[in-house]
């Protein structure tokens, strides 16, 4: 009987995802003491380096060896260990409930997976989507043990949150205010734009990944004929004559879109990734997001 581990993230899934860490590109100070080790020099027990003493330094790290040999007084550095703050954003609005498996789907197990990785290596792990109340936001989680919580979070989330990718972002900082890995997982699809949401992430100073998850059936389109679309998220309806002319202009049109996302967060410094529903997420994982040195 498949339970909400093994639904979400397979057996071999987590044996791949156990060989993992999360890294960041950039440094951020912890609020506790964890398994990383930092850039920065601390208090661990593995040396780093030494410099020269200075007044005020801790004399308790004063190498006396070297004062007698050199008759100068150096202090001993050591790598100090830390923890590291991720979060993962989700779109869980109804366009996100389109394709199978639907984006969301496929944004549960992304972000499950990610989280999986931070949780065995003792980081700190937030998990909330757009539409996250203010007065219950997403768990906090820390630690193996940690994990049936993650999937029963996980397993609950259903498309259908009513907000702007704006507004969902700004809401998400003022629920959160600390620094570290930031994953926002959705198909951009906003008619107020992406824009102004992604500028609002990246002035947070984070270390911001965009995955953009598109399914199967957005991308290469196989409907003929006089259709009616009927918008999910407002309703709009538009009748339509579904020729190959009319699929040549969409595809262009997409790809575009595509484009213009990925133009936008690489001159911001976030890493942006198109992700397709039918690519698997260890895929995804072990080899996209590796390569682009969100995990090692």
């Amino acid at each position: 009987m498949a339970t909400a581990e093994t639904s979400l993230l397979s057996p071999k899934l987590l044996a791949q995802l156990e060989k993992l860490e999360l890294v960041s590109r950039k440094i951020f100070r912890g609020r506790m003491k964890g398994e990383r080790r930092s850039k920065r020099k601390g208090q661990s027990v593995e040396f780093a380096d030494f410099r020269s003493y200075v007044p005020g330094d801790d004399l308790r790290f004063i190498d006396w060896n070297t004062y007698a040999r050199l008759d100068r007084l150096f202090l001993k550095l050591f790598l100090e260990e830390e923890d590291l703050h991720f979060y993962a954003l989700i779109d869980a609005s109804s366009s996100m409930g389109f394709g199978t498996p639907t984006k969301l789907e496929y944004a549960r197990q992304l972000a499950g997976a990610l989280s999986f990785i931070g949780l065995i290596r003792g980081d700190r792990v937030r998990i909330e989507t757009l539409g996250q109340s203010p007065r219950t936001p997403g768990p906090v989680l820390r630690g193996r043990r940690s994990m049936w919580r993650m999937m029963e979070y996980l397993s609950g989330l259903q498309p259908g949150e009513s907000i702007s990718l704006a507004q969902g972002a700004k809401n998400f900082f003022a629920r959160n205010s600390g620094k570290g890995i930031l994953l926002l997982i959705s198909d951009l699809m906003d008619k107020t734009g992406y824009e102004t949401a992604l500028r609002y992430l990246v002035s947070q100073q984070m270390d911001v990944y965009i995955v953009q998850v598109l399914s199967t059936e957005e991308i290469d389109p196989d409907i003929q004929g006089d259709l009616k679309l009927i918008d999910c998220e407002d309703a709009d309806i538009a009748e339509i004559t579904a020729s190959a002319p009319l699929i040549a202009r969409y595809k262009r049109t997409l790809n575009a879109f595509i484009d213009d996302a990925r133009i936008f967060c690489t001159r911001r410094g976030m890493n942006y990734l198109l992700a397709r529903n039918d690519v698997p997420v260890e895929q995804l994982v072990s080899g996209y997001l590796r390569q682009r040195g969100m995990v090692k």
